[in-house]
């Protein structure tokens, strides 16, 4: 059956995510050369609400809330960004970043499990196993690199699977408000939240602490710059948007399952800009991740683009700046 354009854009849009997010590994890694993870955090959703406010400031971009659930935003909001990056933060405290990584590989499952629920997103056999396929291409990846998972840093490991809980609830309960806000709408509270928030804790850690004065010295490296301006307008903002159009096309449990393909552009990052090597289980983890992709995209009920949701979804408003 021939897929309507915006279901092909919304697939176009998942595979285009799951690069952004692979290569933010790699500018998240510069960035925190020049600051701790809380800034980092705090200039990334600075920068992503304020680019994103110029276009709303000017007109490009219409909101409108009035007569709607906003609240329900704001408990989006405190799944994604600030449950998830918070959660992240402190478990990479206490876990490696290979469990995160590994942990996190396991966000389609939990997608899975919650759209089923709540969503009453039904899913083949072929379709659960591709899943599966696809986290164990992660694992596999993550396992031959001699990574696992020490049960003795348990504080940080809940923190990071409670990390895909956040990112699956996000998923589920972004799809729902599809249908009663626009793209726009629904990421510039996220990026207003994530703004606020991240922004007043470093504020108030660096005058606690008595180093206000040098909570902006990192701006004045290029470098970290450049790598915040990724994570807040690309990284951030752009995905958001195109998350936000991609769940009104898509079943939750089908797009998540793109997240995964970041490990692999994420192995090609490092290859090319940090010298890498890629050894023969990347490539035969790389494999089965993509299978797994394929698979549960091609194996679901009915039609090939899943169960748009169209009658109340108005289309993503042009922008000027850091549209996806």
């Amino acid at each position: 059956m021939k897929q309507p354009t915006g279901v092909k854009l919304a697939y176009l849009l998942a595979v285009l995510n799951a690069a952004i997010i692979g290569l933010s590994f790699l500018f998240t890694k510069i960035a925190l050369e020049f600051s701790s993870p809380m800034d980092t955090l705090a200039f990334r959703f600075a920068a992503s609400f304020l680019v994103m406010s110029v276009p709303v400031a000017f007109g490009w971009v219409k909101l409108s809330y009035r007569g709607k659930p906003v609240y329900k935003l704001l408990l989006l909001s405190s799944m994604y960004p600030l449950g998830f990056f918070t959660l992240q933060v402190f478990g990479l405290q206490h876990a490696t970043s290979a469990e995160g990584g590994i942990l996190y590989a396991f966000t389609p499952v939990v997608t899975l499990i919650i759209a089923a629920l709540f969503l009453k997103e039904a899913t083949t056999l072929l379709q659960k196993l591709s899943v599966f396929l696809s986290v164990f291409g992660v694992v596999f990846i993550f396992m031959m690199k001699g990574s696992s998972i020490n049960l003795t840093n348990m504080a940080g490991i809940v923190m990071l699977f409670l990390t895909c809980v956040a990112f699956a609830g996000y998923s589920v309960l972004a799809r729902l408000l599809a249908r009663q806000f626009t793209p726009s709408e629904i990421s510039y509270v996220m990026m207003a939240t994530g703004f606020v928030v991240f922004f007043g804790i470093s504020l108030i850690s660096h005058t606690a602490d008595g180093t206000l004065g040098t909570l902006f010295i990192p701006l004045k490296s290029g470098t970290f710059t450049v790598a915040v301006l990724y994570l807040g307008v690309i990284s951030s903002l752009a995905t958001t948007l195109a998350s936000t159009y991609i769940l009104s096309r898509m079943e939750a449990s089908r797009m998540s399952v793109f997240s995964n393909l970041a490990t692999i552009v994420s192995i090609a990052a490092g290859a090319l800009f940090l010298g890498e090597q890629i050894a023969w289980y990347h490539w035969t983890g790389s494999a089965l991740i993509i299978a797994g992709v394929l698979g549960a995209n091609r194996f679901g009920r009915g039609s090939a683009g899943g169960s748009p949701i169209q009658s109340e979804v108005q289309a993503v408003p042009p922008l000027k700046s850091g549209q996806p």
